[in-house]
């Protein structure tokens, strides 16, 4: 018989919403030694996902793109638009200005191996667990699914 995300998530997620101060969602991961908190809407449905990632910014720092000035104008080598979100969760205060919105999720019957697959294609660490209602009901993470293979 083939698992399922379900028979290895953690059922205890914790949620914050796009309005929690930043610090107290940074607190709750210490705390509670998490690497990754759903974040939901007044409603309690997935709107995106907080993890250890999207915090990096604070700390790396962001970089200016490359350009050059040619005729009086501008013109930019990698896309600024990316510059100025970078930006925008580097300073950002709330879980909102931080997180990663519109987050890939997964019902709880998925198997086990799609699920892995899925991570391993998206280079994501988190998967929340939602129901019929897109609410979330777990998270699933990489260290759950090695903690299946051994098994």
């Amino acid at each position: 018989m083939t698992q399922t995300a379900a028979d290895w998530m953690n059922s205890d997620v914790l949620t914050v919403t796009p309005s929690t101060q930043l610090s107290e969602a940074i607190k709750l991961l210490v705390d509670r030694k998490l690497t990754g908190l759903a974040v939901v809407d007044d409603d309690n449905k997935l709107v995106g996902i907080l993890s250890e990632s999207d915090l990096m910014w604070r700390e790396t720092g962001v970089e200016q793109p490359p350009y050059m000035m040619f005729l009086g104008g501008v013109i930019y080598f990698q896309n600024p638009a990316t510059y100025d979100r970078d930006l925008h969760k580097a300073l950002g205060q709330t879980v909102g200005e931080v997180m990663t919105g519109h987050p890939i999720s997964i019902h709880p019957d998925t198997t086990l191996p799609n699920a892995a697959r899925i991570m391993h294609e998206k280079r994501i660490h988190h998967l929340p667990i939602v129901n019929a209602e897109n609410c979330p009901i777990g998270m699933i993470t990489q260290s759950d699914i090695v903690r299946a293979i051994a098994a």
